[in-house]
């Protein structure tokens, strides 16, 4: 038996504190590396033969790990089996909120997303309308995977989430229906429902699986119809006092025709850079921006994050423009010099050293833009700061709801591994 493992200075774990870091380290490891044999546990956690057995038993028995197969060793017994995570022992459900629509994706225990379902949601839908139609989407989700009820749901949403309350507010421009659906979610199922800001799901989902996995600092600056901010300082996501770390629609700048109030940002970075003012500056250039009438005046003045159902039309036009080579050049130039402004007022009071140009006009902008921003940013900045395209657009919020549900559940499961601990309350 390995002796019990050191916590901390001065600390010893007890045998049960030992047993569950020696449990929650294997199942990181099957996680990360796929299915493992007992000797390769044995070999990546450095633990000896018997723990590693006995650890084996209690996560079959906790019915976390099973027999997924055999090695390709060709001595078959004990030895040669396969142990994996038992991947549907839990659902997982992520929520994208947009003004009109909601996209729920239903995922295992590994973060495999296994069905996908996206309700769009009517203008003049009232609340209870909205509320309704969402909540038949997601246990239409729920149904297509055979899962009667999901572990953990965490929802992506527009607007301030109170670090100390978790409740959805703070904003005018936030949809009824949203704070309405939280609630319904909360009150009907059993489960923990996880709500965070959409841009900074979008920041978890472009440091795991995207553009910033390389960086455990970094700010991630939202495109869409309207713009974000999302700060990630040494692997840690910080939200403010209030929630409203990142909101840099309303951050002043050179070139708008007014400031920015408490009540909207349309004075503020937003105007610059949000969906309608890239098609008035498409126009200006002569490209085609016919899309640019959908946008209303009530997405010019909101920084919501808007996908799908909800597609800013400015993403159209940018991808035209950079595949529209030369023509499209001086169009990109000035979008680029309006982006800058904003990031370099990140980076003077952060230093990040890399900024992802996320969201749907992020990404539809790709390494053309990025390079263009960076040149910008270069001339108004003298640090040094790497300027990349997101790599997930706007599906970055649903693939960061789906993952720090993924989080929140390991953390209870995995933790409880183990006879005689419960998995739940």
């Amino acid at each position: 038996m390995d002796a019990p493992r050191t916590v901390a200075a001065g600390r010893t774990a007890s045998p049960a504190t030992a047993r569950l870091i020696n449990d929650r380290l294997a199942l990181q490891l099957l996680q990360s590396e796929g299915p493992l044999t007992a000797g390769q546990l044995k070999a990546l956690t450095g633990l000896s033969r018997p723990t590693v057995a006995d650890l084996v038993e209690r996560l079959q028995e906790a019915g976390l790990i099973a027999v997924v197969g055999e090695s390709g060793a060709q001595r078959r017994g004990p030895n040669a089996r396969l142990y994996g995570i038992v991947a549907d022992r839990a659902h997982l459900v992520g929520l994208d909120l947009r003004t009109h629509s909601v996209t729920v994706a239903v995922a295992d225990l590994l973060g495999e997303v296994h069905a996908e379902r996206t309700i769009p949601i009517g203008p003049d839908d009232t609340p209870d309308a909205a509320v309704a139609a969402a909540l038949a989407g997601l246990d239409k989700a729920l149904a297509a995977v055979g899962a009667p009820h999901p572990h953990t749901l965490a929802v992506g949403a527009p607007g301030l989430v109170d670090p100390a309350t978790g409740r959805l507010g703070g904003t005018d421009w936030v949809p009824s229906w949203h704070v309405a659906l939280v609630g319904e979610l909360r009150a009907r199922r059993a489960v923990p429902v996880l709500l965070e800001n959409e841009v900074n799901l979008a920041a978890i989902a472009e440091q795991r699986d995207g553009a910033a996995r390389d960086h455990d600092t970094f700010v991630l600056l939202w495109l869409g119809h309207g713009t974000g901010a999302a700060v990630v300082l040494d692997g840690t996501l910080r939200r403010g006092a209030s929630g409203g770390t990142g909101e840099i629609g309303f951050l002043p700048v050179p070139g708008t025709a007014a400031l920015p109030s408490a009540s909207g940002c349309d004075g503020g970075f937003h105007s610059l850079a949000g969906s309608a003012a890239i098609c008035a500056l498409a126009a200006e250039h002569g490209l085609p921006a016919e899309a640019g009438a959908a946008s209303t005046a009530a997405n010019a003045s909101s920084p919501d994050t808007d996908t799908d159902t909800d597609a800013p039309p400015a993403e159209a036009v940018v991808r035209a423009a950079v595949a529209a080579g030369d023509t499209g050049a001086a169009f990109l130039d000035g979008l680029a010099a309006r982006i800058a402004l904003g990031v370099a007022a990140v980076c003077a009071v952060l230093d990040p050293g890399c900024v992802v140009l996320g969201g749907e006009i992020g990404s539809g902008g790709g390494e053309e833009l990025a390079g263009r921003v960076a040149g910008h940013l270069a001339r108004l900045s003298p640090l040094r700061t790497d300027v990349r395209a997101g790599a997930l657009g706007g599906r970055a919020v649903l693939r960061g709801a789906v993952l720090a549900a993924r989080d929140a559940a390991q953390n209870e499961l995995f933790g409880a591994a183990g006879p005689g601990v419960s998995s739940r309350p």
